[in-house]
């Protein structure tokens, strides 16, 4: 009895010891499991901030480098507005000595044409008369006036005209003049001539030779063609209509280089502008 009672005894001893030993383990165990978490969270964690730093940083490069392209388009939008008004000065000084120029040239050539009238008032309507067209004086002459019908020499009475008009055009500097010769529309085919193409040109030749042999006009000025029966300014179905359209033309134009040689310049000026950009 005394040995049961004693094994008893050391028996509940050994199950309070287990349980006692027990009890503690498991929150160990626990507890060790739930650092394990908090550390991998820990990880975690830094492993995020870690990679939005690196997006800070990359961000802050980014907005450095369109700070900097800003600028960039700035000094160039800045550099591209003065160009634009200078250019806008040049070109409006341009235009203004255009326009100058073009003003003066406007009234020699209607100067001209009045002293032209001037020296041919004693010719009748019929004969010849002087207008402007498209900024150029038009002497133009009727072929009774200056020729024979079908001939390319020119009477005395057209060389006296031709007389009166080149005292003006001698006094006249920066004038070109252009010898137009028309037909009407009747063939014409002589030993001398094959046809009116022959015959126009013929006779503006005719009159260009007489203003620089005999008049001494500069032959460095002075152009002959021939337009045959092609550019009427009457109809050709009536005699009257026929007799208008056989003329000869003198065609006085101003010496456009002056206006050639500013372009030019202002062109040189803007392109020495845009290479200094």
């Amino acid at each position: 009895m005394k040995n049961l009672l004693h094994n008893l005894q050391f028996l509940f001893l050994l199950i309070s010891l287990f349980l006692i030993s027990c009890g503690p383990g498991k929150k160990l165990v626990s507890s060790q499991a739930r650092v394990g978490q908090l550390q991998n969270d820990n990880t975690n964690v830094q492993n995020q901030l870690t990679g939005c730093n690196s997006q800070v940083l990359n961000l802050n490069d980014s907005i450095t480098a369109l700070k900097n392209e800003y600028d960039s388009v700035k000094n160039d939008l800045s550099d591209l507005s003065t160009v634009s008004k200078m250019t806008i000065a040049f070109q409006a000084k341009r235009l203004k000595s255009l326009q100058n120029l073009i003003q003066m040239q406007n009234e020699i050539m209607t100067k001209l044409k009045t002293s032209i009238s001037d020296a041919l008032i004693n010719y009748k309507t019929d004969e010849l008369f002087v207008y402007v067209k498209d900024g150029k004086v038009y002497v133009s002459l009727e072929e009774k006036l200056l020729f024979k019908s079908g001939s390319d020499i020119v009477d005395p009475k057209g060389k006296e005209a031709l007389k009166a008009l080149s005292v003006v055009l001698n006094s006249t500097q920066d004038i070109n003049v252009m010898i137009e010769g028309h037909t009407d529309n009747v063939p014409i085919k002589t030993r001398l001539f094959k046809d009116n193409w022959d015959l126009s040109t013929a006779r503006a030749t005719s009159i260009l030779r007489i203003l620089i042999k005999e008049d001494g006009f500069d032959s460095n000025r002075i152009t002959a063609s021939g337009k045959g029966e092609f550019h009427p300014i009457k109809t050709n179905e009536t005699p009257e209509g026929r007799a208008g359209n056989r003329r000869t033309e003198i065609i006085l134009s101003p010496d456009l280089n002056e206006i050639y040689k500013l372009l030019n310049q202002q062109d040189m000026k803007v392109a020495l502008l845009n290479i200094n950009r």
